[in-house]
């Protein structure tokens, strides 16, 4: 098994984790669109651009982070190495791995089975899977109670539908911190006039998958981007 965990201080840009003949990975900071999109037209940076021009070789994202999600994005530097892949990515056998900040208490560990609409109108299968880590109570008075109440979690989507993490964990009442379309708009305003915080807290923490080439085992582990952190020490949740 290969293992890539750096420990660097991260700043606002990607950052290189693991890169050799056929693959790239870094970490994507919140905020930063993978490709083109016509539905963020205000965008002028993206992840492939970047890792173009910082590896002078054209490259393939072989899966999608939403543009406010940070963490784990990998890409392939030829078109075998990408239709392999993807193919991985097809039969679901990466296991994808992210934390997220909820609002409230979920319960220790659970999964959810609830179908999602796609762009099309059609609903598809999606499930995803959840673990509780750590949960804080903050002395701030939210929704008619004394205290606010939040889950840090462990999610480990089964499918890969858009927005699946958030709607999912929105569905059960137990929204993402800084989820605008999907989340709870007095927690987000509360972090926004307690914390000056409005980025969303999902992370893609780790990808393992089988190297196409090599046929080893490997896991790809992305540090905290720097407001998740700051976020998760006004939680109580790092030394």
């Amino acid at each position: 098994m290969v293992i890539f965990s750096p420990s660097l201080k991260m700043e606002l840009l990607p950052q290189i984790l693991l890169q050799d003949e056929y693959l790239v990975a870094i970490n994507k900071p919140h905020g930063l669109l993978v490709h083109k999109s016509p539905i963020a037209a205000d965008a002028s940076d993206f992840a492939v651009q970047w890792v173009r021009d910082r590896i002078g070789r054209h490259v393939y994202p072989v899966h999608r982070l939403d543009r406010k999600t940070a963490g784990v994005l990998l890409f392939a530097l030829d078109h075998t190495t990408n239709r392999m892949m993807q193919q991985q990515f097809m039969l679901r056998q990466p296991q994808k791995t992210y934390h997220a900040i909820v609002r409230g208490y979920t319960e220790e560990q659970g999964r959810v089975d609830a179908p999602l609409r796609n762009e099309t109108g059609q609903y598809q299968q999606a499930v995803t899977h959840y673990r509780r880590l750590k949960t804080a109570e903050l002395d701030i008075p939210s929704a008619g109670f004394a205290t606010s109440r939040f889950s840090l979690l462990e999610v480990m989507p089964e499918t890969g539908r858009m927005h699946q993490i958030r709607r999912h964990l929105a569905h059960i009442f137990h929204p993402v911190i800084g989820d605008r379309p999907h989340g709870c708009n007095k927690q987000n305003r509360l972090f926004l006039q307690h914390f000056q915080h409005s980025t969303l807290l999902l992370h893609a923490v780790s990808l393992c998958f089988v190297h196409p080439v090599t046929n080893q085992l490997c896991t790809i582990e992305a540090p905290y981007q720097p407001e998740f952190l700051r976020i998760m020490q006004i939680m109580g949740w790092t030394e």
